[in-house]
């Protein structure tokens, strides 16, 4: 008699193990956006939004698709149809400088170590396939959500293109206005705050705004060898020197007060009193996050770095015109005409001309205190129950400061664990998620639509 062997028992597959594939493919699109449209690969955007509908057939099927632009605009029907969702993402990602010097081709959407490799991975497709990868397993089970739900993926908002705009604007013409509108932003980050040992999951409720000007000097010019003082880059120089040496004042905004009130629960004894009392100390404190520089002190003030900058074509030719660029970002409380002003108070020279290039105000400041917030709260929750949810202000830009027209309550998260390596990757050599914080995000994003009705 034959006596078979019992199998050994297969494990069960994460949601994040068997979608990893599916993130992968999306990331070998080289959907590269670029100011200069010759130099943006139109087919690749093509061939993401076929691959998009080969790997998520219940989407493609069970919800009505637009194109707008180049975006992607789906909406699933819920029980009700006022106040639906707005989840977001965007498809484009920024050049990849040298490839050589990734651990995998970064367009090549390698899983291996368990991480899935590429550029995107986290900016922004990881967040774009968990939430397609969510929509599609719950459609597989039957549910329904219980407010109408509207995914809105962009094509261009590394560029600080204007797709996001016209599908704000698409909504606002049918009287759409949203309860709640989510998009990319803060994460669930390890090794954030100094003396906080627990991750602490930021959500962005505003963003700073964005500001690029012009700083321009017109001068006769003339032969190099015989320069008179105060030329055209000489008074540039100036005027460089001081916006250095002269920041914009700084201040402790009631956001950051809350920030560190919530993170009291995960700090050491003697940081933990003094983030309790943030309110009382915010002038202290506000000199010590400015004397630390980088991040913290950004989230003190407006801050203006020159990024460009241009003179003479030739070394021995008086350049005629000397210009550089400032890329300001804006607080709230702050606008563009009160930055322009205070930049010319500081410059204190009527021959350097500001001149706008392009600009947003900040963002209106979303409530911590809604059932929105309370919303991604629960499901942080219950899918990261280790994490301290906090708000802050965003330093960078999203697509989502174009929904603030039309929704007050727009909120920024990446539903992802990401430790200091991970974040410093974004925008960087070597950008990659791991499996299992793929499978929290699509966890996440499927909690949140099953709660709607709860969080109503």
């Amino acid at each position: 008699m034959h006596t078979s062997t019992p199998s050994a028992a297969v494990p069960h597959q994460s949601l994040g193990e068997a979608a990893a594939p599916k993130l992968a493919r999306l990331i070998t699109c080289r959907t590269v956006s670029s100011r200069e449209p010759g130099e943006v690969e139109t087919a690749e955007f093509e061939r993401f939004r076929s691959e998009l509908t080969a790997l998520f057939p219940r989407v493609h099927a069970g919800l009505s698709l637009e194109h707008i632009r180049g975006g992607l605009l789906f909406r699933w029907q819920g029980r009700r149809d006022e106040e639906p969702v707005v989840l977001m993402a965007h498809y484009d990602v920024v050049p990849v400088e040298d490839g050589s010097t990734w651990d995998h081709p970064p367009f090549g959407g390698v899983i291996a170590g368990g991480f899935i490799h590429g550029r995107g991975a986290l900016d922004d497709k990881g967040s774009l396939a968990a939430i397609m990868e969510a929509v599609e397993t719950l459609l597989a089970e039957g549910f329904v959500p219980e407010r109408t739900v509207y995914l809105s993926f962009g094509d261009n908002e590394e560029t600080a293109g204007d797709t996001a705009a016209e599908i704000a604007r698409v909504l606002e013409e049918r009287g759409i206005r949203p309860w709640l509108v989510l998009d990319e932003g803060g994460a669930v980050a390890g090794q954030a705050f100094p003396f906080v040992s627990r991750p602490v999951a930021v959500i962005g409720v505003s963003e700073k705004g964005i500001l690029d000007v012009e700083l321009s000097v017109n001068d006769p010019g003339g032969h190099a060898s015989t320069p008179n003082r105060g030329g055209a880059t000489a008074r540039l120089a100036r005027a460089v020197v001081r916006l250095d040496s002269r920041p914009f004042p700084a201040s402790l905004h009631p956001v950051t007060v809350e920030m560190l009130g919530r993170l009291a629960a995960g700090a050491s004894r003697f940081p933990a009193l003094i983030f309790a009392r943030a309110g009382g100390l915010a002038l202290p404190l506000t000199r010590v996050f400015g004397a630390l520089g980088g991040e913290p002190n950004a989230m003190t003030r407006t801050t203006a770095a020159v990024t460009m900058l241009q003179g003479s074509k030739a070394t021995n030719v008086l350049a005629t015109r000397a210009s550089a660029v400032a890329n300001v970002r804006i607080a709230p409380g702050e606008s563009i005409e009160s930055v322009l002003d205070r930049m010319r108070k500081i410059i204190r020279d009527p021959k350097v001309v500001l001149r706008v290039v392009e600009g947003t105000e900040p963002s209106p400041v979303s409530s911590t205190a809604n059932a929105q917030f309370a919303a991604l709260e629960e499901a942080i929750g219950e899918v990261f129950p280790d994490a301290i949810a906090a708000p802050y202000i965003m330093m960078g830009g999203t697509d989502s400061r174009r929904f603030s027209g039309i929704c007050k309550a727009v909120y920024r998260f990446a539903p992802f664990r990401m430790d200091k390596a991970s974040r410093a990757s974004i925008h960087a050599d070597n950008e990659k998620l791991a499996v299992r914080a793929f499978d929290e995000g699509i966890q996440f994003y499927r909690h949140l639509l099953q709660h709607l009705e709860a969080a109503s």
